[in-house]
């Protein structure tokens, strides 16, 4: 009996492919720090793609790569990373959250779920973060520790509420989105 030949596709040798992927990449070879809990998915959801665009493998998560048929060549590579990916997604996420993506087919199914049901941000948890950030207080901490927590909420705050971009189909002459960052620039300066 002859040995299995290994693959040869292009892909399995171009590290610049997204289908490229590391003789030492397996399942629980992405490691981020944080564990989606839920309420902090809009941390971990940018620590994930931080970590897989270092990997080159976010156009399996921002839907801008169509999953190819069964008869195309890239079929096989593209099953083999879906399937390192979504490991990698459940690796990441806690017990409790895993059996809600645990049966999706498509890692992209799977993090378009998780941002269907975890993104969804209400008033209240803003009202929460807002009451957070104004009742913080140094006290006996150090100046950087609490610089550190009084970020930390602020960029969470901000992160619920962006400053929004300008859509005009002309580029647009006012100096809305200028004005706005200096604004919120002296927020920062003001509450620290």
């Amino acid at each position: 009996m002859a040995p299995r030949q290994a693959s040869t596709s292009q892909s399995n040798f171009d590290t610049d492919s997204v289908y490229y992927v590391h003789p030492s990449e397996g399942p629980s070879s992405l490691a981020i720090s944080l564990k989606l809990k839920g309420s902090n998915y809009l941390a971990w959801s940018r620590s994930m793609q931080h970590a897989l665009g270092a990997k080159n493998k976010l156009t399996f998560i921002d839907g801008s790569m169509p999953i190819p048929d069964l008869g195309d060549l890239n079929h096989s590579d593209w099953e083999r990373c879906n399937h390192l990916l979504h490991s990698w997604v459940l690796n990441s996420i806690s017990e409790s959250i895993a059996p809600t993506i645990v049966f999706h087919d498509t890692t992209i199914s799977a993090w378009e779920d998780l941002n269907e049901h975890f993104a969804k941000v209400d008033h209240i948890y803003i009202s929460t973060l807002r009451s957070a950030f104004n009742n913080l207080r140094q006290g006996t901490k150090y100046v950087l520790e609490y610089f550190i927590e009084m970020r930390s909420l602020r960029d969470e705050l901000n992160s619920h509420r962006p400053i929004p971009n300008c859509t005009c189909v002309h580029p647009c002459r006012c100096d809305f989105v200028h004005v706005s960052k200096n604004y919120r620039t002296e927020i920062k300066s003001f509450s620290f």
